[in-house]
């Protein structure tokens, strides 16, 4: 058995998602800040700041939109420094979602310029949207009705007890990342309060029956890693776990190490703002408790998953999902293939974190195809499928086992895009 990590291509991955947001007018200073109408309040700022430090932490480089983004903020801001409507009696889902991302942003700024204008921010943020919500999470509306509905990009779909709800099912709780790091860098006992009550609430809701966004409940369980860290108390590490285990053992997660973008919902697609945040969340809790099989899971996302995930413009996208499971299929597909407003943003905090704990992400191979316990075969840590329609991009020849040609999965970043969507990838389930 031997281990595998390319330096080389992760920095490749790496210089392709710069170029893609530096060079993208979308991502410039002109368009980053969203028009008033787009109702994911503060999201496309957030992830884009975020992205921009994670880059600069990596490399030193700055992309210029990122601190032109904090001369220009108050310009673009309300009087209290957010997005949107202000606090009021009805509480807007997506505006909590997105003002997450920007809290983080913010606060990855924060940590490393120390500018006091983007702490005021926070503060702001924090006292002026979040805590007048506080005392109302339990009335979350958790009795939906089952629709399909949502697409790539959530949208609002009714008010229903003094909320404004989101076709992102759970995505208020999304909160519980950017108010974690903003109790990090502030120390506010009422946010932290503010946090108990979020937890609490959401560790107790049934997120299969409700059918809940992975992204969203994944998210927050990197948030109660982040309070487990500055905390040290076992209940935040406790609910991360669980959520966890949740997502890898009841439907979250695909053969191909992708999510499944709702639970229940497998006729859907992929997002690699989940495939990232699982990632992570999988090396935190290896970190937290020295379990390998957490280890495994994150390298075998960040080998498969994740590079089926990038696109050789440096995007991300998305793809179907893989599955036994009612709805899925068995041949990964791209579909959408750039979803350029978040993944392709979020996209690089997840090389950030790769780059930072390399160690964890070697890929155990063996030499050997052979079937895994779930059915599929791999080498090691490294999956393997029927591919036809990418010749050209198979880089190794093919392994023949029970009838059947087999290469690993395609690093979707390799292929052209005028290429990938005639691409199938066949997963062999018994």
């Amino acid at each position: 058995m031997s281990w595998m990590f390319s330096e080389h291509e992760l920095n490749e991955r790496i210089e392709l998602n710069y170029r893609r947001l530096l060079c993208d007018p979308y991502y410039g200073i002109d368009e980053v800040f969203a028009p008033a109408d787009y109702d994911w309040y503060g999201d496309k700022e957030g992830r884009a700041l975020l992205a921009f430090v994670c880059h600069y932490k990596m490399h030193g480089r700055r992309i210029p939109c990122m601190d032109e983004m904090i001369v220009r903020y108050p310009s673009m801001a309300n009087e209290r420094l957010f997005f949107g409507p202000l606090a009021g009696e009805v509480i807007h889902e997506q505006q909590l979602s997105g003002h997450s991302w920007l809290l983080r942003g913010l606060c990855e700024y924060y940590e490393q310029f120390s500018d006091p204008f983007v702490l005021e921010i926070v503060n702001s943020i924090c006292q002026n949207l979040y805590l007048p919500t506080v005392g109302r999470y339990k009335s979350y509306p958790i009795d939906r009705t089952k629709k399909s509905e949502g697409g790539v990009s959530g949208s609002t779909v009714g008010h229903v007890d003094g909320w404004e709800l989101s076709s992102d099912i759970g995505c208020a709780f999304m909160s519980i990342d950017g108010l974690s790091h903003a109790y990090a860098v502030s120390r506010d006992a009422r946010v932290l309060a503010l946090l108990d009550e979020m937890i609490g609430v959401y560790l107790a809701i049934d997120k299969r029956a409700l059918r809940a966004q992975t992204h969203c409940t994944l998210t927050a369980a990197r948030g109660m890693m982040r309070l487990y860290s500055v905390t040290g108390e076992g209940r935040y590490l406790d609910g991360a776990r669980a959520i966890f285990e949740l997502y890898t053992k009841g439907g979250g997660m695909t053969a191909t190490y992708q999510n499944v973008n709702w639970w229940g919902r497998c006729d859907t697609w992929t997002e690699p703002c989940a495939i990232v945040d699982a990632m992570m969340l999988a090396a935190l809790l290896y970190r937290a408790e020295g379990k390998e099989e957490d280890r495994r899971i994150a390298a075998r996302i960040y080998h498969n998953g994740l590079a089926t995930a990038q696109r050789d413009n440096g995007g991300a996208g998305t793809d179907t999902v893989v599955t036994r499971e009612e709805g899925g299929t068995d041949t990964l597909r791209a579909l959408m293939y750039e979803a350029y407003f978040c993944c392709t943003m979020r996209l690089a905090e997840g090389l950030w974190f790769v780059r930072e704990n390399k160690s964890l992400f070697a890929a155990q191979v063996t030499g050997t195809v052979r079937r895994e316990e779930n059915g599929s075969y791999m080498d090691g840590d490294i999956l393997y499928a029927e591919i036809t329609g990418a010749d050209r991009y198979l880089l190794t020849p093919a392994v023949a086992i029970d009838g059947h040609r087999l290469h690993p999965l395609l690093k979707a970043y390799t292929v052209p895009r005028e290429q990938l969507h005639a691409i199938a990838q066949r997963v062999l389930f018994p």
